[in-house]
């Protein structure tokens, strides 16, 4: 298993776009935030959800000046009913179309009976009309106003988005900047304790040598420096990785950077200024205030609508033939207003509301659950720098311990397994070291991400 993650890591490495690029080097943290903010690809998507929100918004205010159409038809027909409103239409109709040519006008029959053959078997005929038509909403409860608001809202609240996941990934960035300076200490202390125990396998071929160590003394310390090896090799291709992640985050490859202190420090917590910064706060107001906005929507529906049309065009059995003299017109306006639809309008009504006050509880839980989360990320911070500072007291007594036996062994007092179990303590408190500083370290991004320090 470990091998195959080996594996995965290096053929990750080889085969990354990145890796074929020339790379950042000593890559100084803020210059890394910057190319971030302008190459991150999950930003770049959130910055045209925000365009597209901003369109939505635009057109939305468009329904306020209503509608203008242009129609132009050509049609040919032998319809008796079509071919007389076509002359109609064009102001062609004469007696005649009547079929009182074919009457007789003496009065000797009656021409009630008769059926006039170029009423009902006219020939066919060409009909071009063109028309413009404009609609315009009068009046509609202020409904297109609160959905104008909403709209506009909701391209705020894309914008809130964007800037929440620019906090993510500004701890992203900033948490990989310290891991690869960590995991650099880490390689360090390891190397270091790599060649004690280089030095302790000379110590213990000497003494072997002159018959005062066994076999199994150098096998024991062979043994904990293939230890040693494995464990520095698991390092360096963790530190791979951390780069590759880094270098997915900015979207450029990245060969080295400039490394960071041990522990980030703690940003201070004004309570007030946090209220008025914490994006999710800012969210759940907005959200407070679009459902407001969604009951002035709902409570339209039991107004009366009213709305204006004109209507202007010409028509001929040629194409735009004498516009201005067989032109018409017509303009209105119309009122629409519903009496009763099965109390669906009350229905949604009520649904608003609910959704109002559900949202007005989310802020305040907002409030109180992120007030609660700060205290409780500063606790733990806290609490793990107290840890830090026990451990690399631990961290100097394991050493001085280990030199000591070291020294004892080869007077002959301590065993070889003696010396090599300090060591080993020596190395549990490094890690344990090494993965409070960690621990602390994220509390404290995670605290800055909340706090919103990053759009400042």
């Amino acid at each position: 298993m470990f091998l195959k993650a080996i594996r995965y890591i290096i053929l990750t490495v080889l085969l990354s776009p990145f890796s074929f690029a020339e790379g950042l080097k000593n890559l100084s943290l803020d210059t890394a935030l910057t190319i971030m903010q302008q190459n991150n690809l999950e930003l770049k998507i959130s910055k045209f959800d925000e365009q597209m929100r901003q369109y939505e918004a635009q057109a939305s205010k468009g329904h306020n000046y209503g509608k203008l159409n242009a129609q132009f038809q050509a049609l040919r027909s032998n319809d008796a009913g079509n071919i007389f409103g076509f002359k109609l239409k064009s102001r062609e109709a004469t007696f005649g179309d009547f079929g009182f040519s074919e009457f007789d006008m003496t009065g000797q029959t009656n021409p009630l009976p008769i059926a006039p053959q170029e009423l009902n078997y006219p020939n066919a005929r060409n009909h071009y009309q063109t028309t413009l038509t404009y609609m315009i909403p009068l009046y509609t409860g202020g409904k297109l106003e609160q959905y104008g608001k909403i709209t506009k809202a909701l391209q705020h609240m894309s914008q809130l988005d964007t800037s929440k996941l620019l906090n993510e990934k500004i701890f992203q960035t900033t948490k990989t900047f310290y891991d690869i300076s960590l995991i650099d200490q880490y390689i360090n202390n390891l190397s270091n304790i790599l060649s004690n125990i280089k030095m302790l396998e000379n110590i213990v071929k000497s003494m072997r040598e002159e018959g005062f160590a066994k076999e199994i003394d150098e096998l024991e310390v062979e043994t904990r420096r293939a230890e040693a090896d494995s464990m520095l090799s698991q390092a360096n291709y963790n530190k791979k990785l951390a780069y590759q992640y880094l270098s997915f985050l900015l979207n450029k490859h990245v060969v080295s950077i400039s490394p960071q202190t041990d522990v980030a420090p703690m940003p201070e917590v004004d309570i007030n200024q946090f209220l008025q910064n914490n994006l999710d706060i800012q969210r759940a107001e907005l959200g407070l205030k679009i459902t407001d906005m969604a009951i002035k929507a709902e409570k339209a529906n039991f107004l009366p609508t009213v709305g204006a049309f004109g209507e202007y065009g010409s028509s001929d059995n040629q194409a735009f033939n004498q516009f201005t003299d067989k032109d018409f017109y017509t303009a209105g306006v119309q009122l629409e207003w519903n009496l009763f639809n099965g109390n669906i309008d009350k229905n949604n009504l009520d649904k608003a509301r609910v959704e109002n006050m559900k949202v007005h509880e989310q802020v305040e839980l907002a409030q109180k659950g992120i007030g609660l989360k700060i205290a409780k990320l500063q606790t733990e911070a806290k609490s793990k720098e107290a840890d830090i500072r026990s451990l690399e007291t631990q961290l100097s007594f394991a050493s001085k311990v280990y030199e000591n036996y070291q020294e004892q062994y080869k007077e002959g007092i301590k065993s070889i397994s003696d010396v090599l179990i300090k060591q080993s303590k020596e190395l549990e408190v490094l890690m344990q070291l090494l993965t409070a500083k960690n621990d602390r370290n994220a509390k404290v991004f995670e605290l800055k991400s909340i706090l919103n320090e990053g759009e400042k």
